[in-house]
């Protein structure tokens, strides 16, 4: 006798809205505070999602202060300059090449480090993968939590990484500005491709 297998349950529209159909990169925010709480619970959020042998490379400074805004504003591309110092927190969202020393913990059944340890090219290109799908995670857990998000590519991750990270092994990735999104500055929503022109079943 076969297994009951439960139906798959999709999301409501309302909260598809929030994550993916009416939400919106912002550029211009409220002047209102985001709370530390929600910046916790958007991490702890963001943490289950899955990453190769849990390797968990992604690390996280949330830049709240204007002393500490100051620091990156002048690493951000001219155009991403003014918006960042504005935004009520700027997170910096890097990964740590050196993720494997935490696998004996993050993954404790199997010595999933050995796999890593010793071949620097494997786990420098694993940490970046990794880190970047999880700061994909980390947009949509700010998302769920009633925050607004601007990420940015756009700023000098060498310059970055020597201000914010001079131990070494954690490495800038992306730049998110995070509040309340004001909607009336928004720009008309840019063109997204057909399902055909990105996606094929075979």
């Amino acid at each position: 006798m076969n297994a009951h297998v439960p139906e798959p349950k999709i999301v409501d529209a309302a909260a598809l809205a929030q994550l993916f159909t009416q939400a919106r990169t912002h550029n211009v925010f409220l002047d209102k505070p985001v709370s530390d709480d929600l910046l916790r619970q958007a991490v702890d959020l963001a943490k289950m999602g899955p990453t190769s042998a849990n390797q968990s490379p992604m690390r996280i400074l949330f830049l709240k202060s204007e002393a500490a805004k100051a620091r990156l504003v002048p690493l951000m591309s001219e155009g991403n300059r003014a918006k960042t110092a504005a935004a009520p927190v700027v997170a910096i969202a890097a990964f740590d090449e050196k993720f494997y020393e935490h696998l004996p913990f993050l993954m404790p059944h199997v010595d999933a480090k050995s796999w890593f340890s010793g071949n620097e090219a494997f786990a420098k290109r694993s940490a970046f993968q990794n880190g970047a799908l999880q700061v994909g995670y980390l947009i949509y857990a700010l998302r769920a939590v009633g925050l607004d998000t601007g990420p940015m590519s756009g700023f000098e991750n060498g310059k970055v990484d020597a201000e914010f990270f001079p131990e070494g092994n954690v490495k800038s990735n992306v730049v998110i500005n995070i509040g309340y999104g004001d909607a009336t500055k928004l720009f008309p929503r840019s063109p997204r491709f057909a399902f055909d022109q990105i996606a094929k079943f075979l």
